[in-house]
């Protein structure tokens, strides 16, 4: 077990104060000593989260401030995403802002009454300083309590009515097809031609966008808004895949772009863009045809293999944007791991390249097409501390095409020298000093990195990246799940010596952790067929029920409503960087009603999206992925059955031909002929389905009621493409 206490914070002449964890200690203390609470809440890899730690905490006179006169506890928001969910919703209420760090000043019964982000040591300009603000509180907690604590008393019940959300009995979701024009007509008029993306700058990945337009497009092929939604989502992935944002030397996306181009990204890798984009990509792949998404999608999950994955089967939470520069130097630089000089570049690249146009060498050839210049390739405006001067952030100029007209050589041979001049790259960086690691595993991230792993491997067809998505699945039920008590914990931890620990007391799993987990299990039975993961997913759904469902007003709280010391009962609204748990689960239920003939499970998704309606109805570009959901539930789910032996040719053949299309209304099943499985004794109807004429048959059907059997894998394509034309 690994001991749960935040540091020390030691100034520099060594004078030191405590930091508490989140729980009763901090709790009882502040409570008997009667001061106020300071909650600092950021996670590893904030940039600004350290800058203030450095310059605030560790100040000897802020530290002595705090240390004297109030309780300092120190939160990971990862970790604790409940906790931070209530105060950023305060913070955001009051100040009109939100970020990391955020500060809240709490009264001992943990009412927030203050809250803010980062603050420097001491004012600057119109920002007043850390030790501005932690005196004037002081003097208020003296001097005016309880006017202080009856304001924070008020703005919290005012957060408890605005946050509401619930549906009256026997209330309907809204209509799918209205939803899904206004989400569609919304992230059109958001949409920025030139470089794709849903904003000028900075611009995120948003990948629970892209997920919506095709599916979109899915069910609106013929028209213009269904072309319009494909190449906006396609020209988007291109211009990522582009960017300088997509990490050209060693794969994997760094967090967002500081620009509209794409280009001078925000450093930091994070697990839950990797897991998202993969899925994105493959599907983009499916949608085109294009060989591009699906290498885009290979290499993410290249990266998550080599530099995020634990020999246990986990997946680490995030790479740092900042690191030591190789020059060296005590202080660390954003983007000091990815960045190059041209004269490194030349050094590095000497070769010459026969046959082209005037003698041209290896690094010639690489800076054209990378866009790196003598100066740095990085715009003052994107770099404002200076921090990336004279260096270049690598992003695609010219198509392989044009580079090898330029240089007079063949497209084959570009491709050749730049992937040589990429890996040759790869390892003069595997020397320089790395950024930090966050190397907490979170079961949502962790269930939602499954999914990618499971989606690509089944598209692909390729048996590694599916024994890696196996080896997650029992990574998750080894270290994640707690088989006695019947709860996934939130994370797990690499110890010293390379082993996975748990901290105690170990924090109990929230509603994205069971949601991602349970379609991270689904998504890895559909590309195993291994009915083992199907069973795990509806016990934990019935779990999630038991442990985080709304009786009264339909959906789910993110977290546990017993748990007193949480203020708000909150239930997330919003598809952001992660899609919320309650948009997965509407989903998540439908999907399983389908696999396990449980009829209450289709009720409580419609149930879901009727709380939700007043989101959907007016602003369902806030909820993208819930809006997939309602098209899902809209559509009917077609059940595509596959009655064959497991791993024999002929089965392969069909599935092979199912995992080829992308189908966003399906799920896909397998009978081997065993009528005491699992599947086959939940749905009865399945036992009828038999082989024709001893080879693999496919049935497709809605609600059971099927089309002719199919035996030819081209056959199946055909009807299967037709059948979701006529989704219309």
């Amino acid at each position: 077990m690994k001991d749960h206490h935040p540091p020390l914070i030691n100034t520099p002449t060594g004078y030191a104060f405590k930091l508490y964890p989140w729980g009763k200690e901090a709790f009882e203390k502040a409570k008997s000593e009667d001061k106020p609470i300071f909650l600092s809440v950021g996670y590893s890899t904030c940039h600004w989260c350290h800058v203030m730690e450095r310059e605030s905490f560790e100040d000897e006179e802020i530290g002595k401030i705090l240390s004297d006169n109030f309780v300092c506890i120190k939160l990971d928001r990862e970790e604790r995403p409940d906790v931070d969910k209530v105060y950023m919703t305060f913070v955001q209420a009051t100040s009109g802002g939100g970020g990391w760090p955020m500060s809240v000043w709490l009264t001992p019964d943990l009412r927030p009454f203050i809250g803010g982000t980062y603050f420097p040591p001491r004012d600057h300009g119109r920002r007043p300083g850390l030790k501005t603000v932690l005196t004037r509180i002081m003097e208020q907690w003296q001097n005016n309590r309880p006017a202080l604590e009856s304001n924070g008393e008020r703005i919290l019940e005012a957060l408890k009515k605005g946050t509401a959300v619930s549906a009256n009995q026997g209330e309907s979701p809204p209509l799918a097809p209205d939803v899904a024009n206004r989400c569609f007509q919304q992230l059109a008029h958001s949409y920025e031609e030139e470089y794709g993306g849903f904003r000028d700058a900075p611009k995120f990945p948003t990948p629970v966008n892209l997920m919506f337009l095709m599916s979109y497009w899915c069910v609106n092929r013929s028209t213009s808004e269904g072309m319009e939604a494909l190449q906006m989502t396609l020209h988007t992935l291109r211009m990522m895949a582009l960017g300088g944002i997509h990490d050209h030397v060693a794969q994997g996306f760094h967090r967002y772009s500081t620009d509209s181009s794409w280009h001078v990204p925000h450093f930091e890798k994070m697990l839950y863009d990797q897991a998202q984009l993969a899925v994105a990509y493959i599907t983009a792949s499916q949608v085109s045809g294009e060989q591009l998404f699906a290498d885009v999608a290979k290499d993410i999950l290249l990266y998550v293999s080599r530099d995020l994955s634990d020999k246990s089967g986990g997946f680490y939470s995030a790479e740092d944007a900042d690191s030591v520069p190789a020059s060296g130097g005590p202080e660390k630089r954003e983007g000091a791991f990815c960045v190059w000089t041209a004269s490194e570049v030349r050094e590095l690249l000497p070769d010459v390249v026969e046959g082209s146009t005037g003698s041209a060498i290896l690094a010639d050839i690489f800076i054209h097409h990378y866009g790196v210049k003598m100066q740095g390739n990085v715009n003052p405006e994107q770099d404002p501390h200076g921090e990336l001067q004279g260096q270049n952030v690598l992003i695609v100029r010219y198509s392989v095409e044009l580079t090898a007209a330029h240089f007079g050589i063949t497209v084959e041979k570009v491709d050749e020298l730049l992937a040589a001049a990429r890996a040759r790259l790869a390892e003069v960086r595997k020397s320089r000093p790395r950024p930090h690691l966050d190397s907490k595993m979170l079961a949502s991230w962790n269930g939602l990195m499954l999914s990618a792993y499971a989606h690509v491997g089944a598209v692909l067809g390729d048996k590694d990246l599916l024994e890696r998505a196996v080896q997650a699945g029992n990574f998750i039920k080894k270290h994640l799940w707690d088989a006695e008590q019947k709860i996934i914990l939130r994370s797990c931890y690499r110890g010293d010596d390379m082993e996975v620990q748990q901290i105690y007391p170990p924090i109990s799993g929230f509603l994205d952790d069971y949601a991602f987990v349970i379609c991270g299990l689904l998504d890895l039975y559909e590309a195993t067929l291994q009915t083992e993961w199907l069973q795990w997913a509806e016990e934990l759904q019935l779990r999630q029920d038991e442990l985080f469902l709304d009786d009264q007003g339909g959906g789910y709280f993110c977290s546990d409503p017993s748990d007193h010391t949480v203020l708000l009962q909150l239930k997330e609204d919003q598809d952001g960087a992660e899609p919320s748990a309650n948009s997965v689960s509407a989903s998540n239920l439908l999907r399983l009603s389908h696999y396990t003939g449980r009829q209450e499970w289709l009720q409580k998704s419609q149930r879901l999206l009727a709380a939700f309606s007043d989101r959907l109805t007016k602003v369902p570009i806030a909820l993208p992925e819930m809006v997939r959901a309602l098209m899902a539930q809209h559509y009917t789910l077609k059940q595509i059955v596959i009655c064959g032996q497991k791993d024999a040719p002929d089965t392969a053949s069909l599935l092979a031909a199912v995992n080829s299309l992308y189908l966003p209304h399906k799920v896909l099943m397998l009978i081997d002929g065993d009528a005491d499985s699992f599947l086959c004794q939940r749905l009865p109807a399945l036992s009828s389905m038999t082989q024709q004429g001893g080879v693999a048959t496919a049935y497709v059907c809605q609600d059971f009621t099927c089309s002719l059997p199919v035996t030819d894998p081209q056959e199946l394509r055909c009807a299967l493409h037709r059948l979701h034309s006529s989704d219309l």
